[in-house]
């Protein structure tokens, strides 16, 4: 969506452009890929504002109509749509899918873009309060025959949506948080959860306090735990070794613009360095990098602690996408069988 992962490298051979991203999703999906996520940002927070981006829907309901297995996973910040018109938008590509869209909400952290873009952007607390009625919109038109609501931002009045999603009984909501008014609102609304990287205690210990949390309150289980992961696979350990020093030597570039905004507006977990933040949503912090048997095992112990969903990173994408389905995906597939 953004012509890379990598804020320290100009050109990572990944155009922002219609045709590379279908070839990219038509060829995860023949390679056995479950899902994609299509980020929705109207500014480039990796190579620079003025740089060239894609922007999420369209794109989703493009590649919703050129791929036949592979779930879209499509990101939305309430602070951009109205509620209503957005529940219309996602059943039509639900439609287009045939029960394959799925919504990823979120947020929202960086101001600047907001301005330029007419977006509402809050006090963090009151960003989750909007988050919340949004949800509930969503999910009573799809719901509901003839719906209304009448909460603090939204007014709806006996309003029709039709056709209804194809999933039932509406497609998944995807949310990620750490700060604890986030937490309130994907415990109460949410299906699945998603994480920025993490270290295996990190993330293991997030799941346990996610799920305890939707037993206090009488929910089930999160239907998913995701998590981001930049993945370097070579060779030999001291090759993917080297290229994680050339891709996280840390430059003074436009891809830095975000980051105080992205440390400041968010209530963040870990306190993350310019180094971290080299790779986007903290990739980096699973360590997937190394031999093909490193990843592997990396990948399993992650599964152990309850990680069903990886959003993977790769740069180039097309071409290290290959190599992970290539070498990796089959050495987790026979540990996991011999796990079980």
């Amino acid at each position: 969506m953004f012509g890379g992962w990598l804020r320290n490298v100009e050109n990572e051979n990944m155009p922002a452009t219609f045709d590379y991203v279908k070839q990219v999703i038509q060829t995860g999906e023949k390679l056995g890929f479950d899902a994609t996520l299509i980020a929705e940002l109207y500014l480039n927070d990796i190579k620079g504002i003025d740089a060239d981006s894609l922007e999420a829907w369209s794109t989703a309901a493009a590649l919703a109509a050129v791929t036949e297995k592979i779930e879209i996973l499509a990101a939305v910040r309430p602070g951009y749509h109205n509620p209503a018109v957005m529940a219309k938008v996602a059943a039509n590509i639900d439609q287009i899918s045939n029960g394959r869209f799925t919504l990823n909400v979120v947020s929202a952290w960086w101001e600047e873009e907001a301005k330029q873009y007419g977006g509402y952007f809050t006090e963090h607390g009151e960003r989750y309060d909007r988050t919340e009625e949004f949800i509930d919109i969503l999910k009573g038109l799809w719901t509901e025959e003839t719906f209304s609501y009448h909460g603090k931002y939204y007014e709806i009045e006996n309003a029709y949506l039709s056709p209804k999603p194809v999933r039932k009984p509406y497609p998944t909501l995807y949310a990620g948080g750490e700060s604890e008014r986030g937490k309130e609102t994907i415990i109460k609304s949410c299906d699945a959860y998603v994480m920025h990287g993490g270290t295996v205690e990190e993330v293991g210990a997030k799941i346990k306090d996610m799920l305890d949390r939707r037993e206090a309150i009488g929910k089930g289980p999160f239907e998913t735990f995701g998590m981001a992961a930049y993945v370097i696979v070579r060779d030999s350990e001291e090759e993917a070794l080297a290229e994680l020093a050339r891709i996280t030597n840390v430059q003074d570039t436009a891809g830095y613009v975000g980051f105080n905004d992205f440390t400041s507006k968010s209530k963040l977990e870990q306190q993350i360095t310019l180094q971290d933040y080299s790779v986007s949503n903290r990739g980096l912090r699973p360590n997937l990098v190394g031999t093909p048997q490193q990843v592997a095992d990396r990948i399993l112990a992650y599964e152990a602690v309850g990680v069903n969903l990886l959003l993977l990173q790769f740069s180039p994408h097309l071409e290290e996408m290959e190599r992970f389905a290539r070498e990796v995906m089959p050495l987790v597939k026979i540990k996991s069988a011999i796990i079980q």
